[in-house]
Formats: C-alpha cells, sequence, structure tokens
C-alpha cells in the first residue's frame, strides 16, 4: 500500500536528500517507521534494526538496504527533515492525493483533537512565546495522566474510510475550541479547494460563536452537536416532553424535532434528537446512581444524629449545613433536637444530683423527592445537532444524523493510536520537533492502515469474494488489523544466495493478495 500511494515518492520529492551520504532516503525511511508501527509487535514506534532482522528489506523497502543501515541516528535526522520540511503542510498535500487515488466521495470532513502524555521534561520550562516549536507542558488528559506533560494533535479525517487528511500537533496546553478556530481560520479554504468537501463535522468545541462566524464568513456549511451548557439549547430539552416529535427515516429508535436558530448570529437549522433506546440505558444508569447517592445521604444524617453538640444551635447549623450539601434527600419535617445531661461522676447519679453540662442531638427523617427524580430524566437520551444547511432538501434528519456519526471516524483513529498494541500512548525522543514529527509518522500510519482496509472491503465487494473472519465464517468487512495477524507465518526461503522463495501462503491470504492486484501479488511471488 505504501508503494500505491508513493508514499516514499512524495517524501523524497519535497525534501532534499543527501543521497551520496545515506544508504536509505528519508521517504524511504518514513516507509520503515510505518512499517514498523504497523506491525504491532509490541515494539516502540520510534524502531530500531532489530525488528527488520528478519524481514526481507529488499522487498519491502528497497535493493540494498540492511537492517543495520535503519538505526535510530538515520531515523532522527529524517524525524528532522519532516520538522523541517512543514509537517502540517507537508502531509495536507499527501493526503489529498491518497484521497483522489482511492476516488473517495469525501462528502463530509470529521475534526477532533486528543492529548498523548510524553515523558520527560522538554521544553516544558521554557517560555511559550520564545519557542518555534510545540511546547510540551502540563495541560488536560485525555489519557487520564494529569501528572505528565502533554502533546495535543487536531486530526481531521473524511467521513467514508477514516483517512486522515489533516494533522497539526499542538501545545499541550491548548483546548479545541482555540485549535478549531485556527484550523478553520487558517487551513479549511485548501481543504474545500482540494476536495470539495461539503460539510465539516465536529463535536460541541466547534460550537462556538466566533467560529460559527467564521464558517459562515467562509461560506462553509458544518454540522455540529450543541452543548447544552447554551441557553436555548437548554430550554428546549427542557420542553422536549412537550414537543411533537417525528420518526427519523431510516433509524428505528430515534425521533426528531426541527427548530430555527440565530445562535452566533448565523442562520441555523436545530435539530432535537431522542434516541429512545438510549433513554432507557441512561434511566437505568441514573436509577442506581440516584440510588447510591441518596444512600450516602442518608448515612451522612445518620452519622450526624449520633454526633454531640455543645448548644441547641450548633446542632440545627450542622443539620442545615447537611441540607444544603444534600443533592437528593431532603427533610420531611423541622429537626428534632435531643438535649441529654452529662455527669461528671462514675456510676448512675444520684437523683438529685445537677447535670455538670448538656449535650445536644439532632434527629430528621429524610426522603427523595418523585420530582427530583423526574427532573433528572426529562433530559436524558436527547441531544441537539445544528447545521447551517438551510435547504430541507438536500440535507434531512436522517442525513444529518448519518454523517453527523461519521464523526466515529475519526474518533476511531484515535483508539487506533492509542491502542496498547501500536504502543505510542506514551512518547519518548531527544527533541519536541521531532514529537512534532512523530505524530506525522504516526497520522501516516493511520493513513495507511484505514486506505489498506478500505481497499480490501472495497474489493471483496466488488469482486464478490469473502475473506474468513475470527469466527471462520465468510465476510466482506474485515478490519485490518485481523488481516494483517492472517498474514503471519509467511516467509521468503533462499536457496543458493540466489533463488528466492514465498513459502506459507494460504488459500485466504491468496484471496487478498489477488484482490488487491498485480503490484502486490508481485511482492508475494
Amino acid at each position: 500500500m505504501c508503494r500505491e500511494l508513493k508514499i516514499a515518492e512524495y517524501i523524497d520529492a519535497r525534501i532534499t536528500n543527501d543521497s551520496d551520504v545515506r544508504n536509505v532516503t528519508i521517504g524511504q525511511a518514513v516507509v520503515a517507521m510505518i512499517i514498523n508501527g504497523l506491525g504491532f509487535t509490541g515494539q516502540t514506534l520510534y524502531m530500531f534494526p532489530d525488528f527488520y532482522e528478519d524481514k526481507p528489506i529488499n522487498r519491502l523497502i528497497g535493493e540494498g538496504i540492511q537492517a543495520e543501515h535503519l538505526n535510530d541516528k538515520v531515523l532522527g535526522r529524517a524525524l528532522d527533515s519532516l520538522y523541517d520540511a512543514g509537517v502540517s503542510d507537508l502531509y495536507l498535500h499527501l493526503a489529498v492525493k491518497v484521497v483522489n487515488h482511492l476516488k473517495l466521495p469525501c462528502k463530509a470532513l470529521n475534526l477532533d483533537g486528543t492529548s498523548f502524555h510524553v515523558d520527560g521534561d522538554y521544553n516544558s520550562n521554557d517560555d511559550p512565546d520564545d519557542l518555534k516549536c510545540i511546547h510540551i507542558c502540563r495541560g488536560y488528559s485525555r489519557d487520564h495522566r494529569p501528572d505528565l506533560n502533554q502533546v495535543v494533535l487536531q486530526l481531521m479525517t473524511e467521513n467514508e474510510a477514516g483517512i486522515p487528511v489533516f494533522m497539526a500537533p499542538a501545545s499541550g496546553n491548548v483546548n479545541d475550541k482555540t485549535c478549531f478556530q485556527e484550523i478553520i481560520k487558517n487551513h479549511l479554504s485548501c481543504f474545500r479547494a482540494a476536495l470539495n468537501s461539503r460539510y465539516l463535522v465536529a463535536d460541541a468545541a466547534m460550537y462556538v460563536a466566533e467560529t460559527l462566524q467564521l464558517l459562515d464568513d467562509q461560506k462553509q456549511r458544518f454540522i455540529s452537536r450543541v452543548p447544552l451548557n447554551i441557553k436555548d439549547a437548554k430550554q428546549l430539552v427542557g420542553k422536549a416532553s412537550a414537543v411533537s416529535l417525528k420518526p427519523v427515516e431510516g433509524y428505528e429508535d430515534y425521533y426528531f424535532a426541527q427548530v430555527p436558530s440565530t445562535y452566533g448570529d448565523v442562520q441555523q437549522r436545530w435539530f432535537l434528537f431522542l434516541n429512545k433506546k438510549r433513554r432507557l440505558s441512561e434511566q437505568k444508569t441514573l436509577i442506581r446512581k440516584m440510588e447510591k447517592q441518596s444512600l450516602k445521604e442518608a448515612r451522612d444524617l445518620e452519622k450526624l444524629s449520633k454526633k454531640a453538640f455543645l448548644c441547641e444551635d450548633d446542632a440545627l447549623q450542622a443539620f442545615a449545613l447537611w441540607q444544603k450539601q444534600s443533592k437528593l434527600c431532603q427533610s420531611g419535617a423541622e429537626p428534632e433536637v435531643i438535649r441529654k445531661p452529662c455527669y461528671s461522676g462514675k456510676g448512675r447519679p444520684p437523683s438529685d444530683s445537677k447535670p455538670d453540662h448538656f449535650e445536644y442531638f439532632v434527629h430528621g427523617v429524610c426522603f427523595v423527592a418523585c420530582e427530583k427524580k423526574e427532573h433528572a430524566q426529562a433530559s436524558l437520551g436527547y441531544f441537539i445537532l445544528s447545521t447551517n444547511e438551510l435547504d430541507q432538501n438536500r440535507l434531512h434528519a436522517g442525513e444529518l444524523l448519518s454523517t453527523y456519526k461519521s464523526q466515529q471516524q475519526v474518533e476511531g483513529g484515535f483508539r487506533f493510536l492509542k491502542s496498547p498494541d501500536f504502543l505510542v500512548s506514551s512518547l519518548y525522543l531527544k527533541k519536541p520537533e521531532r514529537i512534532e514529527s512523530l505524530l506525522m509518522v504516526m497520522t501516516l500510519c493511520l493513513m495507511v492502515y484505514a486506505a489498506i482496509q478500505h481497499r480490501i472491503r472495497h474489493e471483496l465487494k466488488k469482486q464478490s469474494r469473502v475473506f474468513p473472519n475470527q469466527k471462520k465464517k465468510p465476510c466482506q468487512n474485515p478490519t485490518a488489523r485481523w488481516v494483517f495477524f492472517c498474514f503471519q507465518g509467511i516467509n521468503v526461503l533462499t536457496v543458493n544466495n540466489q533463488e528466492q522463495h514465498v513459502v506459507g501462503l494460504k488459500e485466504k491470504q491468496w484471496t487478498i493478495i489477488q484482490i488487491l492486484g498485480i503490484s502486490y501479488e508481485s511482492v508475494y511471488s
């Protein structure tokens, strides 16, 4: 696939190679890193010669290359060259060629961001204004590792095969709202001109008034989830039970209602959706949480009733504090304060003796009002999608929902990059500039993976052929990872240091090789 997409040729054409000194060109080094990254071997992405010791490098990368040529110095210089060329622009032009080569319609682009935690200090103590590269520093961690420095990757994919068409490394403390605005301001026109995509799809981080105005100024159609902390959205969901909903064509459990909106001074259509299946699931989860919370608050009241106070006012203030902190439980009546006499001597005091002091205990009865449960359940299963596509014939509710659901493509890409088998959830390199280049190589791995998966599924359906899945049943939509796993055990047998024979090929492997074409057969012949 790297040869079909001409990744090495493209990079070598854009970056000058000192070929007289190097045994491996920069493009070949990048391809070697991609193969290593997609090997799912449990080794780090910035590889070392051990990975290629038992690989037929002549067939995979190029003639005359040996395992010792693929060392840390060669790969480090390749990463430096990628950074000097500008990783975002370099990747964008390659991605456009790949999308056009695969003849993908690219109706919509999906935008999202994630973070990776980084081992090492790098430039975390430097002033970010003095840096020409990203600032690797503490920030919000999607990996739940806020104790480590972070680096952010912004990714944009097309909505059919999940091919990443744009990547941008960012400093560890930036947020998606700011990054999305910068991408839309600086790069959106390039995407539209090169890919002719109609819609830009993103989550609620894009739904900011300034960002919507930028999109409207560029006449870019968008689809975005509306955050429910917006006043109008909150009111719409609050009265959702009184709104007449229609079934969504093509979706059994979805219902919708359409309302106009001018949020951010941009004419839009809001679609209020109800997912009944999701609503039932969320109701069960809510009931469990409410039971757990109410039991905790009841136990807190029981503990409070056993605590002694020096005066009645202190006891009543403690009860009032419990009532204020309780989210669900409330008192059914006025609390009762019980006064208990205390004596200094041992044993039972005489009947005519006076107590040294009094202790006060507060008691109350708590319950959870049905209104709180009903209020909490009112918004379950509802969400709002917005679009500035005002032509109802061009984008109806079912198409809007399916286009937004393609956001799973970019989210699936992040899951791929953070897979334990891929082992890049934690990064370590010598320089922050190389971290930026490594993020580009990681995105190239995702590109090749998605391209292979799309080609295999497309050709299986086109040629009416099947491939056995994990349950040994025929299918036409295998994952690329499963196909990679099935290609284990293939070896090159060398006879008399001259003749080479590929051994270990099975029928199911030949199925994949044959549907992909002659160029793939030549590698295994």
